[in-house]
């Protein structure tokens, strides 16, 4: 029985993109590898069993196939420009004030190890529950707990700091 996915994949595009901004930090590649899991999703829609999460099965296979570059790029040496980002723009009063603390989390959440960055991503910003989270991970659900706390510990260090 073919599944259509097409409403709910639309659905869950900007968040697909946050999340694989948050991955690979870069624009570019973000839009590339969500543009790839949406065709893997779209190339293979019996793999979503209707009646679960079909935003927990999208974060699998984008963070399956980022981790399949990662491997990919490092069998053929392939170097990624990281530092393409949106600069912050000038503002006045209370807004820009507002950017400013917006641009120091963001800069905190980068200095993150990547597995911590993955955890607080998942949980905290795409609201996905641990043990959703940690099927998305392929982690026992305690990892994804004390990988959380790492990440809110060390984010509340980079943000006091700064």
């Amino acid at each position: 029985m073919a599944t259509t996915i097409g409403p709910e994949l639309v659905a869950v595009l900007p968040r697909l993109r946050r999340y694989a901004l948050a991955l690979c930090r870069s624009p570019v590649q973000a839009d590339d590898l969500v543009q790839s899991a949406c065709v893997r999703a779209l190339t293979n829609p019996d793999g979503w069993t209707p009646g679960t999460r079909f935003d927990a099965w999208m974060f699998r296979i984008l963070r399956n196939h980022w981790i399949d570059g990662l491997r990919k790029a490092r069998v053929e040496g392939i170097s990624e420009d990281l530092d393409a980002r949106d600069d912050l723009v000038g503002d006045s009063g209370d807004a820009a004030m507002g950017k400013l603390d917006l641009e120091d989390v963001k800069r905190a959440i980068d200095q993150l190890p990547a597995d911590q960055r993955d955890v607080l991503v998942l949980v905290c910003v795409e609201d996905l529950a641990y043990r959703e989270a940690a099927e998305v991970l392929g982690v026992p659900i305690g990892t994804v707990m004390s990988r959380l706390a790492r990440a809110r510990k060390r984010l509340i260090e980079l943000t006091n700091a700064a």
